[in-house]
């Protein structure tokens, strides 16, 4: 078991939260008052020569990536799912219920929220913006849209939470396996970065969107694991 007994899922959930709010708060604040999402796009994934994105054409970013990593959330989920539905059935997978209906939950509300904040935000994808070939004029993410500005459905940046989405093993397993919740906890940030990448060169994103929703993930997953689940997926005996 990891958790100390003595630290309550409240003290658990501002311990796991703190850096990552500061860090968050920091680095977002940087993005949201100056031109660095545009710098870093020119810089890595625009080709101004060509007026393309590197990898708007791209099997590796299309289909692998992007289509290829929607279905792996996908059976992922269902996997989880299935696995909590035979836990009624079977009593020697009834310890792997509240674990995998936590998994599905978090799943579907970290990616659910980042896809409804994207319908609400107005914000543009980078490939709409005149600075990269498109119509419409690029604008602080906090700033006034003009009147009249067509609405924009890109922030936060839904496939990046995704992958930023299997933080969630960590959680699935940090009171059962130091080595399995540190694999988890590797694969989500890979995950996400993977797909933050490969959209931002597709011109769909930029880096401060990735932030967003790797934070808004994290805050999620582990709200849901403090608050919904009281810090305690493995029967004691099983820590």
């Amino acid at each position: 078991m990891t958790m100390n007994d003595a630290e309550g899922p409240r003290q658990l959930w501002w311990r796991l939260l703190r850096v990552p709010l500061i860090l968050f708060v920091l680095s977002a604040a940087l993005f949201s008052f100056s031109l660095l999402d545009v710098d870093i796009a020119h810089a890595l994934f625009f080709d101004g020569a060509s007026g393309r994105w590197i990898g708007a054409r791209s099997l590796l970013t299309n289909e692998i990536v992007h289509t290829g990593g929607q279905w792996l959330l996908r059976l992922i989920a269902l996997a989880a799912l299935i696995v909590w539905g035979l836990s009624f059935y079977k009593p020697r997978w009834r310890e792997w219920r509240r674990p995998a209906g936590y998994l599905v939950l978090a799943l579907l509300l970290s990616i659910g929220t980042v896809g409804l904040l994207k319908t609400a935000t107005n914000v543009h994808c980078p490939r709409a913006l005149s600075e990269f070939g498109g119509e419409m004029p690029y604008v602080h993410l906090f700033s006034p849209r003009p009147e009249g500005m067509k609405h924009g459905q890109c922030f936060p940046a839904a496939h990046a939470s995704s992958g930023y989405a299997l933080l969630a093993f960590w959680f699935v397993f940090r009171e059962r396996n130091r080595r399995w919740a540190r694999l988890g906890l590797a694969t989500g940030i890979l995950g996400g970065l993977i797909f933050g990448i490969a959209q931002q060169s597709r011109g769909a994103h930029f880096v401060s969107h990735d932030i967003w929703s790797a934070f808004l993930v994290w805050a999620i997953s582990l709200t849901l694991y403090t608050v919904g689940f009281k810090a305690r997926l493995w029967p004691r005996t099983a820590c």
